[in-house]
């Protein structure tokens, strides 16, 4: 089964890119949803299984609304509002959204901090 997340831009792929494995394909809105724009997500998603992951902000809504409408079966994973976009979220928040979206396998998780056990000896 191929997966693709579809982002707004390409801090947010380069942030997720980050936590997943390669096994998923991110695509980027890179902002504007023309019709060209729209046409070449859906030809690069294929038949993968779509998700939506776009900031909790006016924008990011308007795109959603887009994308929802040209991808009707597409999960929704959703940032906290308050943080600065996907690119803003904090790691652990954004792994407990994949992990909600049933995308556990596919998340490289942060090995634990060396320095941090230290302090708990």
């Amino acid at each position: 089964m191929c997966i693709t997340i579809i982002v707004e831009g390409k801090n947010d792929k380069s942030r997720l890119r980050r936590l997943l494995t390669e096994d998923i394909t991110i695509l980027c809105t890179l902002g504007s949803l023309n019709t060209e724009r729209l046409e070449s997500l859906k030809k690069q998603a294929d038949s993968s299984e779509i998700f939506l992951f776009t900031d909790n902000d006016s924008s990011g809504k308007k795109i959603r609304a887009i994308l929802r409408d040209t991808f009707p079966d597409a999960e929704q994973i959703y940032t906290r509002k308050g943080y600065a976009g996907v690119e803003g979220t904090p790691d652990e928040y954004l792994i407990l959204q994949l992990e909600k979206a049933g995308l556990e396998a596919y998340i490289n998780y942060p090995l634990p901090d060396p320095a941090l056990s230290n302090k708990l000896d």
